[in-house]
């Protein structure tokens, strides 16, 4: 077997950014680490249907910027931004700081790779042969126009 890299890390700096840009001395550093974490995961935990492949988290100061690309912007919105309220309210109350949502509308969420895992592994839980889930994505992400794709699937 040979080393095994991260593919996010392996791309970071040359063909995809940080998803944390901030800066912070090594006192903060751990605690600042664990609130990125903290809201990621409410985030995806309790918007799961949203369709959300990235957050990125920007640190100021005084605020924290959180970005979220999303497939479906108005399930994060909700009716009359209501549901956007809430989520900063409740991100504040767990950070307890200033937090300032920006949702950024994906332009091609059908060949987004993490939108695409997700979609299969939703079918694969509906209980669908694995092999159709499989073909039937593999040839929707390269009608709508993809170079090329490669599934693997184990467990």
């Amino acid at each position: 077997m040979g080393q095994k890299v991260s593919p996010i890390g392996f791309r970071v700096g040359i063909f995809e950014g940080w998803q944390s840009r901030w800066y912070a001395s090594k006192q903060e550093f751990s605690d600042l680490l664990i609130e990125d974490w903290k809201i990621r995961d409410y985030v995806r935990k309790n918007y799961a249907k949203a369709g959300i492949p990235r957050v990125e988290i920007e640190r100021t100061r005084d605020e924290v910027k959180v970005m979220l690309m999303t497939a479906r912007p108005g399930v994060i919105i909700g009716r009359k931004g209501t549901e956007v309220e809430k989520l900063q309210e409740d991100l504040q109350n767990l950070t307890g700081r200033r937090i300032n949502i920006k949702i950024i509308e994906l332009q091609r969420p059908d060949i987004d790779a993490q939108l695409i895992a997700e979609d299969v592994s939703q079918q694969l839980e509906r209980r669908a042969s694995f092999r159709r889930a499989m073909k039937r994505t593999a040839e929707q992400v390269m009608e709508a126009g993809a170079k090329g794709i490669k599934i693997h699937l184990g467990g």
